[in-house]
């Protein structure tokens, strides 16, 4: 590949690394720098790769303004024993950037023109700095100021990366005027942020079976609640034919992982919004406050072009293994999903995976969230589903128990109280009376 507007090569590390760096933080799409590559793409090698990669974080961090962590991922790579970089940068979001020394100037501000850097126009440098008008996660202080970050700490610690006493101030969780800021909010160990996780009985929003919020602490801790919720409501469906045995998820679990990370990470927090993940007889649906970012087309934003809403956000989610590299969300999540699951608004950005029907007939089996065990949909004997069996039990001996009901379907008594909640969140069954020595009543035109 040759350079151009978003790919640029160089020999070795330079004084005019930021420079470049600049130019593609100002640019719609950000770029990329490979470093230890020459003009015509041929590797060439690094002689301390390892010594370099911890230069530009550090070179990057000291002389660029505004702050670009969390903008950038730089990769050591290596091809026929030579070792080399890949700097990818993403569009900031708080555009014009600049050379520290130099300042809001022609002489510190860069754009990317074709495969060159430029000086930006002092009109244009004007125009971006109007636009930061609206308050972000960063600048926004935090609604209260005694906050806690022990759940962070032991992230951080989990991941062998040493927290230290300066953790918060290079997270750059702090305002200019030195309060916590809403990003620090977020990720303090009490706050008054829960995400909503719901569950409806049918495919519309009218009967609201179960509502849980996970929050109210680190988001970090908050997200891996929320992961663990849906990754338990992802069953898997267990098609066995005459010649083989097919399982598959609900959701595709690479996708759907990353779904949620992208919808917590890019969410726009400066509304109060947060984001809500909605499950339905049918589908799941995951709402995010906040468009496609400003400057990005609908193709770019499917093709990977990164544009962290929340940079301290994305930061330390990347410090802490969850997630990869800038831009590589949703490419993996359209791996299982096609455009179309994606819907947008000016306000809001939604995710929609749909829950394929179940293939009934020989073998056609759905395991059960709670267990994980394998439960039988349909049967070939009476071609009736679990519940339609146990509505029939109900009917028949209605002071039937759950022990009693599992032993006669042949699952655990965990999917019995599974099939039973959903049959209750319908209104097809009540029990009435104590839990020991009560009865079931059937709806008479189930």
């Amino acid at each position: 590949m040759t350079e151009s507007q978003h790919l640029e090569y160089k020999r070795e590390l330079t004084d005019q690394l930021e420079r470049t760096v600049v130019g593609f933080l100002n640019s719609r799409d950000g770029g990329r720098i490979l470093i230890g590559v020459g003009a015509d793409g041929e590797v060439l090698g690094l002689a301390d790769a390892d010594g370099d990669q911890l230069k530009i974080k550090d070179r990057l961090k000291q002389n660029i303004q505004p702050s670009c962590m969390g903008l950038f991922d730089v990769l050591l790579e290596a091809e026929n024993g030579k070792a080399w970089l890949k700097l990818i940068l993403a569009s900031g979001p708080e555009k014009p950037y600049y050379l520290r020394k130099q300042g809001m100037s022609p002489k510190g501000c860069f754009l990317r023109v074709g495969s060159a850097t430029e000086p930006m126009p002092e009109r244009q440098i004007e125009q971006l700095f109007a636009r930061r008008t609206r308050a972000s996660i960063s600048r926004m202080a935090a609604p209260r100021q005694d906050l806690s970050f022990a759940q962070l700490r032991i992230y951080y610690e989990e991941t062998q990366r040493q927290p230290g006493p300066q953790l918060l101030r290079n997270l750059e969780l702090f305002t200019e005027d030195d309060r916590y800021n809403l990003a620090a909010y977020l990720l303090a160990d009490v706050n008054n942020t829960s995400i909503k996780v719901a569950k409806y009985a049918g495919v519309d929003r009218v009967d609201l079976s179960e509502n849980e919020e996970y929050g109210n602490c680190c988001l970090v801790k908050a997200t891996r609640q929320v992961l663990d919720k849906l990754d338990l409501e992802n069953r898997t469906r267990t098609r066995i034919t005459s010649k083989q045995r097919q399982e598959t998820r609900l959701f595709d679990p690479l996708a759907l992982r990353e779904a949620v990370i992208n919808a917590i990470v890019h969410n726009d927090y400066s509304y109060e919004g947060v984001p809500k993940f909605e499950l339905f007889a049918d589908r799941l649906e995951i709402t995010s406050t906040g468009g496609i970012p400003q400057g990005l087309s609908e193709d770019e934003f499917f093709e990977g072009y990164s544009v962290p809403r929340n940079k301290e956000l994305m930061r330390i989610f990347r410090d802490l293994d969850m997630v990869e590299y800038l831009g590589s969300g949703i490419p993996r999540i359209l791996r299982a999903y096609p455009r179309n699951c994606f819907r947008f608004t000016e306000n809001f950005t939604r995710m929609v995976f749909p829950i394929p029907p179940l293939e009934v007939g020989e073998g056609s089996q759905e395991a059960d969230p709670t267990t994980q065990e394998t439960t039988q949909e349909t049967t070939q004997e009476t071609g009736k589903t679990t519940r339609e069996m146990i509505l029939d039990v109900l009917r028949d001996k209605p002071e039937t128990t759950r022990n009693q009901l599992a032993q006669r379907m042949g699952i655990t008594p965990d999917g019995v109280k599974y099939h039973l909640d959903q049959l209750k969140a319908q209104g097809l069954i009540r029990h009435v009376g104590p839990t020991k020595g009560g009865h079931w009543e059937v709806r008479e035109d189930t």
